[in-house]
C-alpha cells in the first residue's frame, strides 16, 4: 500500500525500507506502532527519518484492515441523499461520526436491492465498525440479510422481530406537541387532518392529538378527525369539511396538507390565522417558512436521528428496553397560530 509523496509520485513502504536500509516488515511495524515488535532504536530512527524525508503517509485503509478494526461507519439508504429535508440524516450522522474519530461511508441505493447488497458487501470487506440502515420516511422495512454480519442500527425505519436497535421520530410526542400549541393559544375546537396512508405517522400523530385533547378536559370528537391524501390536493379537498366543522384551529398531518388548506381557506374567504389557526408537521423549509403567513409546525428531527444513530452504534448511548430509541420532534413557531379571544373559544 502506498500514498503520494510531497511532489506527487506514490511513495511505498518499499521505498521507505530501501532508504532506511531495513525490511518492509520493519517499516510496517514502525509506522503502525506494532506492539511487541523488536526493533532497535537505530533502525526505528532511520525509518522515521525516511518517512519524513520521502513524505510517506500510511494508507489508513490498509492500516485498519491489517489491525482487523476500522474507523469507518457505513450508511446505506433508499433515497435520503436526494430528499432535501431527509438528507439531514446524513449530515447528522457525518458530523457525529467525525466528532468521535470515524468517517462515514454513504451509499444511496435508491431502492435498488442489488446495488444495496453490493454496497453492504463492500462495506463488510472494508471492515466497517457497523452500518446505519436508513429510509427517507418512517415505515416498516425488510432488513437485508448481509447486515446479519455486522452491527446495525435502523434509522427512520423499523423491522419487527429483527432485534435491531431502531432510532425513529417520536410521532406521538410530535402530535401531542402540535395540539398543545393550539390549546395553549385558547383553541378548544381543533380539527385534525390525518393521512389516509397507513404508517407510524398516521397512528402516532393521531394518538398524540387525542392525548392532548383529553388531557385538556375536552371530549374527543371523532368527527373532527378528517381523512385526506397526504399532499396539497388532500388539504385543499378537506377544506369544506373543516369549514363546516366550526373548528377554530386545524392540525395538519404534514406541511403539504397545510399548504393545500391555505389555498382552500383563501378560496372560502377565510384568513390564517385571523379566522382559523393552522399547524403543520415536518418543517419542510421550502414550504413552511415560505407560506404567507409562515407556517407553525413540528419538525421531523432528521439531523438528530443521524447523530443519535451513530452514538447508539458506537456504544455511547443506550437503547431502551424494546430496542426503540424515539427522538423528540421540536415545535417550530411561526405566524399561522395566534391567541384566540376568550369569547371565541368553545367552552370545554
Amino acid at each position: 500500500m502506498s500514498e503520494h509523496g510531497r511532489n506527487g509520485p506514490a511513495v511505498t513502504m518499499r521505498d521507505v525500507a530501501k532508504a532506511a536500509g531495513v525490511s518492509v516488515a520493519t517499516v510496517s511495524h514502525v509506522v503502525n506502532n506494532k506492539e511487541g515488535a523488536r526493533i532497535g532504536d537505530d533502525a526505528r530512527r532511520r525509518v522515521q527519518e525516511a518517512v519524513v524525508e520521502l513524505g510517506y503517509r500510511p494508507n489508513a485503509l490498509a492500516k485498519t484492515l491489517s489491525q482487523g478494526s476500522s474507523r469507518f461507519i457505513g450508511l446505506v439508504s433508499d433515497a435520503i441523499a436526494t430528499t432535501p429535508f431527509a438528507g439531514q440524516i446524513i449530515r447528522g450522522a457525518q458530523d457525529e461520526a467525525w466528532k468521535h474519530g470515524y468517517v462515514l461511508l454513504v451509499v444511496d441505493a435508491d431502492g435498488n436491492r442489488a446495488a444495496e447488497d453490493d454496497a453492504i458487501a463492500m462495506m463488510l470487506e472494508h471492515q466497517v465498525h457497523g452500518v446505519l440502515y436508513s429510509s427517507w420516511f418512517h415505515h416498516e422495512i425488510v432488513v437485508p440479510q448481509a447486515l446479519d454480519h455486522t452491527d446495525t442500527v435502523l434509522v427512520d425505519c423499523y423491522a419487527p422481530g429483527s432485534g435491531l436497535p431502531t432510532v425513529v421520530p417520536d410521532e406521538e410526542q410530535g402530535g401531542r406537541t402540535a395540539t398543545e400549541e393550539l390549546l395553549s393559544a385558547g383553541h378548544r375546537r381543533i380539527a385534525f387532518v390525518n393521512t389516509t396512508t397507513p404508517s407510524p405517522a398516521q397512528v402516532g400523530r393521531l394518538a398524540g392529538y387525542r392525548a392532548a385533547i383529553e388531557a385538556a378536559g375536552i371530549t374527543f370528537d371523532h368527527s373532527l378527525v378528517i381523512p385526506a391524501a397526504p399532499d396539497q390536493e388532500g388539504g385543499y379537498a378537506a377544506t369544506p369539511e373543516i369549514v363546516a366543522s366550526g373548528a377554530t384551529a386545524v392540525f395538519c398531518h404534514n406541511d403539504r396538507v397545510a399548504m393545500g388548506l391555505y389555498d382552500g381557506l383563501r378560496d372560502n374567504g377565510l384568513r390564517v390565522p385571523d379566522d382559523i389557526a393552522v399547524m403543520g408537521f415536518d418543517n419542510q423549509d421550502v414550504i413552511a417558512a415560505h407560506l404567507r403567513p409562515p407556517l407553525s409546525t413540528v419538525a421531523l428531527p432528521h439531523y438528530e436521528l443521524g447523530a443519535v444513530a451513530v452514538r447508539v452504534l458506537i456504544g455511547l448511548e443506550p437503547v431502551p428496553a424494546g430496542g426503540v430509541r424515539p427522538v423528540a420532534c421540536p415545535l417550530i413557531r411561526r405566524d399561522s397560530v395566534h391567541t384566540l379571544e376568550a369569547s371565541a373559544a368553545e367552552p370545554s
